[in-house]
């Protein structure tokens, strides 16, 4: 038996397949720096949100206008490369966890500095 559900084995799947789809299909100069940081997919395999992080702040705006604008494009790559019954709707989230983290450390730091 496997290790884990088969949702979390189809998410680490779109993650691969939809970050090499973006840097190498999309062809839009616009598209600033783009990482996909994770995939969450619906236990039933019908929604995945495409969470993204996007390296310069001011195309943060610009690059999600871009990625929604070719989901579908998206969507029918990824049911050529991957052999599925159903291919799930993408939603493109920023993730917001790296300037999160960012800022806990910032806080910790300044913690520290005062004692």
């Amino acid at each position: 038996m496997l290790p884990y559900k088969r949702s979390q084995r189809v998410s680490d799947l779109l993650r691969e397949e939809i970050a090499d789809i973006i840097m190498r299909k999309v062809k839009d100069p616009r598209l600033g720096f783009v990482t996909v940081t994770g995939v969450d997919i619906t236990d039933d395999l019908k929604i995945a949100k495409v969470f993204v992080s996007i390296l310069n702040e001011e195309e943060k705006e610009t690059t999600m206008t871009i990625l929604n604008a070719a989901k579908s494009y998206i969507r029918s790559e990824v049911a050529k490369r991957v052999r599925m019954k159903f291919i799930p709707s993408l939603e493109f989230r920023i993730d917001e966890s790296i300037e999160r983290g960012d800022r806990i450390d910032r806080l910790l730091k300044e913690i520290k500095e005062k004692l």
